[in-house]
């Protein structure tokens, strides 16, 4: 019995010992790659000695998402009254730098602090990961494993470089890292060294940080003085199917199908080429968007992403929320309200975790259990209607 019970141990970890040693000889892979990717032998052994993959990272490469954010969720998360609070902070406490930023790159204070803010939380939330270690296990198992050997040597070249050490180069699970969240490729392709120190670091100078972003954006056709686009009214019956980000055409031939100005407003007929977005469609808020909100797009790869930049550089600016609202009877909460309603969760005995404002699977879960005890639809979403029931004391 003895024997069989030590056979099956064993066994057991024989999957996590050939994981290690494909691994290991992944690595000694890379270690002849190197040399091409002018990273130094020397270099590569002393940052990868004793490196383990993280099987974590894995996970959140195939990871599907657990529910469909609307969009009123992620605008509301991301453009709340907090972090409009703590932007006009920072744009008051680094307006010298910020200044010359715009000066330099031609981008406006406002929408590099809104980046900033999307991004880090200004500086508050890096990513955890070593980029090296999640860079590494990327390199060698799961998709995308070529694209994530480039940006895996390109870490390694930045800490060569002397740029930033490697004990201070954590992220996120795929490598984005510093204030602004660069990947290693965008950073050695568009990071600057803006306070002079001979080295480019987004982590520990906020004044490179906020440089790089605003080279970024002018790289991806940034035009200076030119508005990101505005909220506009359809007319009754609009055909929808002539809207998208990439549908675009002049200006005139928009005024010509009976959009306005959200206020009322007649549009210039110009030449200008936009196109019409529709994020929850002819019901919800419609926007005319130019050549800067598709540099903004640029940097994330997603509409909402683009659009969450871009009405938080708005309200930087001192302008107001959306006119038109979002095509629901449920709307989405801020951070401070989030807390609010996990606090809330605590104190019906549901075990959460920390009261963070982030609606993690605990968070959901209670959300749930809550929604079906007052005959709700148990989605687990983190809105006005559960909120405002559990302040009832519902």
């Amino acid at each position: 019995m003895k024997n069989a019970l030590t056979f099956a141990l064993l066994l057991a970890a024989l999957p996590a010992a050939h994981a290690d040693t494909d691994f290991d000889a992944c690595l000694a892979r890379l270690r002849g790659e190197a040399a091409s990717h002018q990273v130094s032998t020397d270099t590569f052994d002393r940052l990868t000695a004793g490196l383990a993959p993280d099987p974590t990272v894995l996970e959140a490469l195939d990871r599907q998402p657990e529910f469909v954010t609307p969009i009123w969720d992620y605008l509301a998360a991301l453009v709340d009254d907090e972090r409009i609070a703590d932007g006009k902070a920072m744009l008051g406490q680094w307006r010298e730098v910020l200044d010359k930023v715009e000066a330099e790159y031609g981008v406006d204070p406002a929408t590099v602090v809104a980046v900033w803010g999307v991004e880090s939380n200004f500086g508050r939330n890096f990513g955890s990961r070593s980029l090296i270690t999640s860079l590494a296990t990327l390199s060698c198992e799961g998709r995308r494993q070529s694209y994530f050997r480039g940006e895996f040597f390109t870490t390694l070249q930045i800490v060569q470089a002397g740029h930033i050490a490697p004990e201070r180069l954590t992220g996120s699970w795929a490598g984005a890292f510093g204030h602004t969240q660069f990947m290693p490729s965008t950073f050695m392709r568009v990071a600057v060294d803006f306070d002079g120190d001979g080295r480019r670091d987004l982590i520990d100078s906020v004044p490179d940080a906020l440089a790089s972003t605003a080279n970024y954006l002018k790289r991806a056709g940034w035009r200076t003085g030119e508005p990101w686009g505005y909220e506009v009214r359809l007319p009754a019956g609009f055909d929808a199917s002539v809207t998208g980000r990439k549908a675009r055409r002049p200006l005139a031939e928009w005024v010509r199908l009976g959009v306005r100005r959200v206020d009322g407003t007649a549009i210039a007929p110009d030449d200008t080429s936009a196109a019409l977005l529709l994020p929850a469609g002819v019901d919800g808020p419609a926007f005319m968007v130019f050549r800067n909100f598709h540099a903004i797009y640029s940097y994330n790869a997603a509409e909402s992403y683009a659009l969450a930049i871009a009405h938080l550089s708005d309200r930087l600016r001192g302008g107001q929320p959306f006119v038109t609202a979002w095509p629901t009877d449920d709307p989405g909460i801020g951070r401070n309200e989030r807390r609010e309603l996990q606090t809330l969760l605590l104190a019906r005995g549901h075990d959460i975790g920390e009261v963070d404002g982030m609606i993690g699977s605990r968070t959901r879960q209670a959300i749930a259990a809550e929604q079906t005890r007052l005959g709700f639809d148990a989605n687990g979403r983190a809105g006005r209607k559960i909120l405002d029931a559990l302040r009832a004391g519902h």
